[in-house]
């Protein structure tokens, strides 16, 4: 299967707000917003970018692709720690500039580069002026150092 996304300049605003056409509308970078959930949980677990080549092949496989800024290169999630992402459901905002991913997470379920489940696993704790953060989701199901030699 090859996918081809519609221009969305192509569409009036009220078929890209409500229309049934998807013309994902990256940025001036070429990218698109993804925010990531647990499909059991609803928990958010990431939030990351897509290039058209990380859509295509999210769309195309079933297991969700990213594109990473920090290291300028496509990535199936998991493939180095196994910790993949089947996708189940892609919903797509009204303006189609944002994604949002429901998945299985697989592995021994670290989202998070860490080890951890999710990204978000620390909290912001303020105390008069300071503010700290916190762990509350517990320790990291993998230990990065082993996985990501």
């Amino acid at each position: 299967m090859a996918y081809e996304f519609v221009d969305p300049e192509t569409l009036t605003a009220k078929e890209r707000e409500t229309g049934a056409v998807f013309a994902p509308k990256f940025d001036l970078n070429g990218l698109i917003l993804a925010v990531t959930s647990e499909g059991q949980t609803n928990e958010v677990l990431m939030v990351a970018y897509m290039n058209q080549e990380a859509l295509k092949l999210t769309l195309e496989t079933g297991f969700v692709h990213y594109y990473s800024r920090s290291r300028a290169k496509l990535w199936k999630k998991g493939e180095t720690s196994g910790e993949t992402q089947k996708l189940l459901q892609m919903r797509v905002d009204c303006d189609q500039d944002a994604l949002v991913l429901t998945v299985e997470q697989t592995g021994r379920g670290a989202a998070c580069h860490t080890g951890h489940k999710s990204c978000f696993f620390r909290k912001l704790e303020t105390d008069g002026d300071n503010v700290r953060l916190i762990n509350d989701q517990g320790p990291a199901l993998f230990d990065p150092a082993t996985v990501y030699k």
